[in-house]
């Protein structure tokens, strides 16, 4: 009977352990970013969003966010190996053929993960191989990606029309919620 209850004991104080270890180094964020997470942010405490770095341009001149002011953006880092990049492919692409006209403008961050994922070329045959309309640059040094924080693909930010960050999300998920915004923001008036 003894041994039973140290083996118990062992099991619950290793599971403690483990359990303590991941959360102390942030490691559930990186678990749990799949499921998605995500902030709206009212305009008055949001900030304007950093400048994109200089990149190779996909489908596209290169573009500059202050430029884009009086447009709703949104902003997706993704990289082309990525599943959960992949599965919200969808609603992008949707977003963009539906709202370009009505002011919304997306632009694809590719931040790769993996060495292959880093050749230009290899990122153009999968944007046309995926059917991506919309601009794509690369961010292979990570500066884009540093200088919004990042910390998992994919993450979706959405601008409004001056500029400023309103939405964040990590991961797959909040398409109806994107959605919604999306709306709401182009329906604002320009300031």
């Amino acid at each position: 009977m003894d041994r039973r209850k140290n083996m118990l004991i062992g099991i619950i104080v290793g599971v403690v352990i483990v359990a303590a270890s991941i959360y102390a180094t942030g490691f559930t964020k990186v678990l749990l970013s799949p499921f998605g997470s995500s902030a709206e942010y009212k305009s008055s405490e949001s900030a304007t969003a950093p400048d994109l770095a200089t990149g190779d341009w996909i489908n596209s001149a290169p573009l500059k966010l202050n430029e884009l002011r009086g447009r709703v953006v949104l902003i997706e880092f993704w990289t082309f190996g990525c599943i959960n990049c992949r599965n919200t492919l969808p609603y992008v692409k949707s977003w963009h053929d539906r709202y370009k006209e009505k002011g919304l403008t997306v632009i694809g961050v590719h931040s790769p993960e993996f060495d292959e994922e880093r050749k230009v070329e290899n990122l153009r045959r999968e944007v046309t191989s995926l059917g991506i309309r919309y601009a794509v640059v690369t961010d292979n040094d990570y500066q884009t990606w540093n200088a919004f924080h990042v910390e998992a693909w994919p993450t979706s930010f959405l601008l409004d029309k001056q500029g400023r960050i309103r939405w964040m999300h990590e991961g797959e998920g909040g398409y109806d919620e994107a959605e919604r915004l999306i709306q709401k923001l182009l329906a604002e008036n320009a300031a």
